[in-house]
């Protein structure tokens, strides 16, 4: 590693086997970089996903100015979670924030040997499970206009019958709500018979809206593999009988929302 790298690390896992070393040599990471395996100095586990990437765009000062790049963010936040889906067909692994980055390997080989307790237990934790994503939406369409040759209500002045309209449309959202409150306590139900956590992100807005409708829940579950196919049918099925709503089921992933991640130490850099 020469003076202008740093070493970028995407996620941690327990053993360095030979089928793992195999994956991360065909890899490539954020920046375009070989992806490799990192050991810690005393002893051969845990192991570290690394790669290096150039300082001068991931020193602190750089990073900062990048990560207001929506562009240039979409592209490190898609090598990163390529990386760790990669890997995690292959084996547990506990994923690092978005942008961990350290001066040197020396940084990452103490790091994990400072953390080995805290990481092996976030891997027993996290073994056999995936990361399933829920969002519900609401899609209530507004009531159709009248007929064009329906005649008007001549008690009504325009007015008044504009405000009828928009009471008309608030009552068809109050009671597309009120059912996303019902799917909402039905995908409870249907978490507590398959996933082991919880974990509620922000609904997306603007921007990260994806899809057509109002974003009502963003949620992530810890869901045992071999529950994967009934959650996801049985959480399909929770909007059944309340028109004007969708749900979509995403993943397996692996576990980001469960992960206990790394804090930086002094002189790294990391995305907030």
């Amino acid at each position: 590693m020469s003076d202008a790298s740093l070493t970028y690390a995407y996620a941690v896992t327990r053993d360095r086997t030979p089928a793992l070393a195999a994956e991360a040599g065909t890899l490539t990471g954020v920046a375009g970089a070989p992806v490799r395996l990192l050991t810690p100095d005393r002893t051969t586990t845990p192991v570290a996903v690394v790669s290096h990437v150039p300082a001068e765009d991931f020193h602190e000062a750089a990073l900062h100015r990048h990560l207001e790049d929506l562009g240039w963010l979409e592209a490190l936040a898609r090598a990163h979670h390529g990386v760790i889906e990669a890997l995690a067909a292959h084996t547990t692994v506990l994923p690092l924030r978005l942008a961990t980055v350290y001066l040197d390997d020396d940084r990452v080989r103490a790091m994990l040997d400072d953390n080995r307790k805290l990481f092996f237990d976030g891997l027993e934790r996290l073994r056999g499970h995936v990361e399933l994503g829920v969002k519900l939406y609401v899609e209530a369409e507004p009531p159709p206009p009248a007929a064009p040759d329906a005649p008007p209500d001549p008690a009504l002045s325009p007015g008044r019958a504009y405000l009828r309209r928009r009471r008309t449309e608030q009552d068809a959202r109050h009671d597309a709500h009120r059912a996303a409150e019902e799917a909402a306590q039905r995908i409870a139900v249907i978490a507590r018979a398959h996933a082991v956590q919880w974990a509620r992100h922000c609904v997306q807005e603007g921007e990260l809206a994806t899809g057509p409708g109002q974003n009502v829940v963003n949620d992530a579950y810890l869901v045992p593999a071999d529950h994967v196919r009934a959650f996801r049918e049985e959480t399909m099925h929770a909007t059944d009988g309340l028109p004007g709503l969708r749900v979509d089921v995403t993943g397996p992933w692996a576990p980001y929302s469960f992960a206990t991640l790394t804090p930086p130490e002094p002189g790294t850099a990391s995305a907030p």
